[in-house]
């Protein structure tokens, strides 16, 4: 059954929480992690997520929620100011899928076509356990040619160095794509690649990176 947007997102804290924590959230820890109004809006979305069969609760029980159901977490669109987590990926007979390299292209002056036998092994790319991939909504990124509709191959795990690219959960609920750079006064720079768009400067203590993008795709 399909989520509401605010369903997916207690989905995804929940998921997200669990993970980072090794156990699940209190109802108020939810309702401050999502700035909920209430308590009851936090039951009212457990309860809709445990009858969609996406959640299992035990009764009379104290942080006793259980993820039956991830579907919804596998792939997601990366947006701008949109909730998303890194799906788990699979290695599976990747590191054996290769593409003919025929050579140079010019992107300036033209240069002699040359047949050449080598190949490009993807696995140089999505070889790892930790490498996933995400569709980018919105033009933040376009002055670094990461267009809306691209996908942004990602790496997880490991520290961002100042200029990287990096998957930004802010605070366990918005998740952005932004160059990283670690500022004064503890506080990290997000910085879009769009001269129309400004900054977003965070605690770094409420910044979790999710992943480092080591390439891009685009199908035309």
């Amino acid at each position: 059954m399909a989520l509401t947007r605010r369903q997916f997102q207690v989905l995804a804290f929940l998921d997200s929480f669990i993970e980072k924590s090794g156990y699940c959230p209190s109802f108020d820890e939810i309702r401050r992690g999502l700035r909920l109004s209430s308590l009851a809006t936090v039951h009212k979305h457990l309860n809709n997520l445990e009858k969609k069969s996406f959640i299992r609760r035990g009764q009379n029980q104290s942080r006793s929620i259980e993820i039956i159901n991830k579907q919804p977490l596998e792939g997601v669109k990366l947006a701008s100011g949109s909730r998303a987590i890194a799906p788990k990926s699979s290695a599976a007979k990747r590191d054996s899928f290769e593409l003919p390299l025929l050579g140079r292209i010019a992107a300036g002056r033209p240069v002699e076509a040359v047949s050449n036998s080598e190949t490009l092994p993807l696995s140089d790319f999505v070889g790892k356990d930790n490498v996933y991939v995400l569709r980018v909504k919105g033009d933040s990124m376009i002055e670094d040619h990461i267009c809306d509709g691209d996908f942004v191959i990602v790496e997880s795990g490991g520290p961002a160095e100042n200029g990287d690219t990096i998957v930004a959960l802010i605070e366990n609920n918005e998740t952005t794509l932004k160059r990283f750079y670690r500022d004064k006064n503890n506080t990290v720079r997000l910085q879009p690649a769009n001269s129309k768009m400004k900054p977003i400067v965070v605690r770094e203590e409420d910044l979790k990176i999710q992943g480092r993008v080591i390439g891009v795709l685009r199908k035309y």
